[in-house]
């Protein structure tokens, strides 16, 4: 009975050699003492998982990573090591920017200013965890002060979901799951991007507008990491559902606190510093890695 399950999933451009791939990966696992239970193609050279015994994931993930790294080029393709039993989850739990949505908002709002590069330093150094969030947060949005209430408008149109976050919430949703989206941006976008995508739950802070413009303050108080892990434990409390069966997914260093507290806390397209502290990470997938990482067969991915 296989205890282990490791999952190699493709970005587009690696498809063409993750058979390959999985091929070296199974030597190397077997070379450490795994017995290799089955190999199992969830969609045909994009996502294959393979079940064994007598290794356990933290093992398993390094060397499977060794064996990625030693082909040609280090192919764009992740993998996924974690306990077997249990790996399908109850509960969804996802950061909104730089995950669910390719933008930073106030890097987007930055550019009517002609700030994008300053501000974007300093939101790179909140997200790796180098500035306290809260501060920086507060920092950014002063320089923004007195820019027209129009100006959220125009820079929602900017905003592009990020492939395969639909499938992620239809699909889990389908299956019964309770889903929230967090943010330490705002409901101004937030509310917009969850109603669309059918997110439940919507967690944000509050871009405060005065006399139709920006004031430069958000209101208090801030919600930043303690606030995206109480969404986690108290969500799966009023569903009954424990920590165990929940799913979290962020990039940025206030997403950390819920994502190692998750059953499945996935760093995606992460920050350095949060990828190393993450449980799991999808460095090259879209979004569809999630379902996969759970064990789901394509044919079983729901449409938006």
């Amino acid at each position: 009975m296989p205890d282990t399950v490791v999952t190699l999933i493709a970005a587009p451009e690696g498809a063409s050699v993750l058979p390959a791939t999985v091929a070296h990966v199974m030597r190397a696992l077997e070379q450490l003492g795994a017995q290799i239970d089955s190999s199992d193609w969830l969609a045909e050279s994009i996502a294959c998982d393979i079940a064994l015994a007598e290794l356990p994931p933290d093992q398993a993930d390094a060397a499977g990573r060794r064996a990625i790294a030693q082909e040609s080029g280090g192919p764009p393709i992740d993998l996924l090591a974690q306990p077997y039993a249990g790996r399908r989850k109850k509960l969804l739990v996802a950061d909104m920017e730089a995950t669910i949505i390719a933008n930073e908002m106030l890097d987007e709002l930055a550019e009517l200013r002609g700030l994008r590069a300053q501000i974007s330093a300093i939101t790179a150094r909140a997200m790796n965890g180098e500035l306290d969030f809260a501060a920086a947060l507060k920092e950014r949005v002063a320089l923004l002060k007195d820019l027209p209430e129009s100006a959220l408008a125009t820079v929602a149109a900017r905003i592009r979901v990020n492939p395969g976050a639909a499938a992620l919430v239809a699909t889990m949703r389908a299956d019964g799951a309770p889903t929230a989206l967090v943010s330490g941006g705002f409901h101004v976008f937030a509310d917009a991007i969850g109603a669309k995508l059918g997110f439940e739950r919507i967690v944000a802070n509050e871009l405060l507008i005065e006399a139709g413009k920006l004031a430069g303050r958000v209101k208090e108080p801030i919600l930043a990491r303690e606030a995206k892990l109480a969404t986690l434990t108290s969500l799966g409390a009023e569903h009954g559902i424990p920590l165990a069966a929940s799913l979290a997914v962020g990039d940025g260093a206030n997403d950390l606190a819920m994502l190692q507290a998750a059953g499945m806390g996935v760093a995606y397209h992460a920050k350095p510093a949060v990828a190393a502290q993450a449980q799991l990470r999808v460095d090259h997938a879209d979004l569809t890695a999630l379902l996969y990482a759970q064990g789901y067969h394509r044919d079983e991915i729901r449409a938006a």
